[in-house]
């Protein structure tokens, strides 16, 4: 049975997200702020964390933040603003998918599933590590390093550049990598691929002459 922690200042709406998920049969656990939920996942251990950004005292993005130091639990985050830079940032700090407020719960958990199942693959994957030149992918322990020097990606950044690798030299079209990487369930659109690829890019820094845009289709990891 997963374990989900729903983290956001009002009860009504964990009280709703609750009820869906333990239909749904989840284990659930709940916290009304940020500071509530680094406390539980420094003690508990959670499959997938639902975290709303607006919160007092301490908000959804630095709770993630904090929570990235200790766990790499994938995160959902819920927001009352669908602004482009909001999920930049919540990318950015590891943020694995994005519902805007007000939200279907239903599609909710649908997501969860996606996110869920994603996790489960990843953790399925035999044990191997390849090299393009400086850059180095170790599939199993989630490592990327440049030229000898570990960096740090977001979860959905990790498994882009997994996806892409592993699919080296193969045009992959937009709807190839948004259901392999984002899961079958996914109702978002093009542009959150496109954001990925640009904070991925930004991450490899030289190296993302590896990633290439395919006109029309998608992209390729040439190599």
């Amino acid at each position: 049975m997963a374990r989900i922690l729903i983290v956001d200042d009002e009860a009504k709406i964990r009280e709703m997200i609750k009820k869906y998920a333990v239909f749904e049969g989840y284990e659930v656990a709940e916290a009304e702020d940020g500071f509530n939920a680094v406390q539980l996942v420094e003690k508990n251990d959670y499959d997938l964390i639902v975290m709303d950004v607006m919160m007092p005292d301490l908000d959804g993005f630095s709770a993630v933040k904090a929570i990235r130091k200790i766990k790499q639990t994938p995160v959902i985050m819920l927001s009352a603003r669908g602004e482009e830079y909001d999920k930049i940032h919540g990318f950015e700090v590891g943020v694995d998918d994005y519902v805007v407020k007000p939200f279907s719960v239903k599609e909710l958990m649908m997501r969860i599933q996606a996110v869920l199942a994603r996790g489960k693959h990843n953790s399925a994957e035999e044990n191997s590590i390849e090299s393009f030149e400086g850059l180095t992918l170790d599939y199993t322990a989630r490592i990327v390093s440049i030229d000898g020097k570990r960096i740090d990606l977001s979860p959905k950044e990790y498994e882009l550049l997994f996806f892409l690798a592993k699919n080296k030299n193969i045009a992959l079209s937009r709807e190839r990598l948004l259901t392999e990487v984002w899961g079958y369930d996914y109702y978002g659109d093009d542009r959150t691929l496109d954001t990925h690829i640009k904070l991925l890019r930004k991450s490899l820094g030289e190296y993302q002459k590896f990633i290439v845009t395919v006109r029309g289709v998608g992209y390729r990891f040439d190599a």
